[in-house]
């Protein structure tokens, strides 16, 4: 490895603890584990930049279409096992279609229905520490040398086609 490359290490490294630390304190949740997606998230948007899923689309959109998609799975229907495996399976699907797939947000259904989360949650958790994160990656990719700056597009639809992984790309 090379000094460049340490350097650049470190710096993704001290930005990610940055980030994590202020989206954890400013939401002040009782539960972390509300917050568990936002640690990849925070991976995505340090470490893979410039890949679609890492992009604001993917990423606002992936959080809060999962989460409304957990609250409103407990809201109507408890949080039995089949509940959170049918809205993981909704979530799949809604992320593919409206082409806003960010991984971490695939947890999010199921934590909220585990933490049995309210319809407040979204905006005092979820989008609280998705636009802290957000912030400080912007702040942090243009403050640094030898890195794209966040993001690459505003609009970038994640997956980057229609054509799901299953059948190739």
């Amino acid at each position: 490895m090379t000094k460049t490359y340490l350097l650049r290490l470190a710096w993704i490294m001290l930005g990610s603890a940055i980030a994590i630390s202020l989206a954890l304190s400013l939401t002040q949740t009782s539960s972390p584990l509300l917050l568990a997606s936002l640690g990849g998230s925070t991976l995505f948007l340090f470490g893979l930049t410039t890949t679609p899923a890492a992009q604001p689309r993917a990423l606002f959109g992936g959080h809060i279409l999962s989460s409304l998609i957990g609250v409103l799975a407990y809201q109507f229907f408890g949080d039995a096992l089949q509940v959170s495996i049918i809205a993981v399976i909704l979530t799949i699907g809604i992320l593919l279609i409206t082409r806003t797939t960010h991984p971490p947000a695939g947890a999010n259904p199921l934590i909220m229905i585990q933490a049995h989360a309210g319809f407040m949650q979204i905006v005092t958790t979820v989008l609280l520490g998705v636009v802290v994160l957000f912030i400080v990656v912007w702040i942090w990719s243009r403050i640094g040398k030898g890195g794209k700056t966040y993001p690459i597009s505003w609009t970038q639809p994640s997956p980057a086609s229609r054509n799901f992984g299953i059948w190739g790309d």
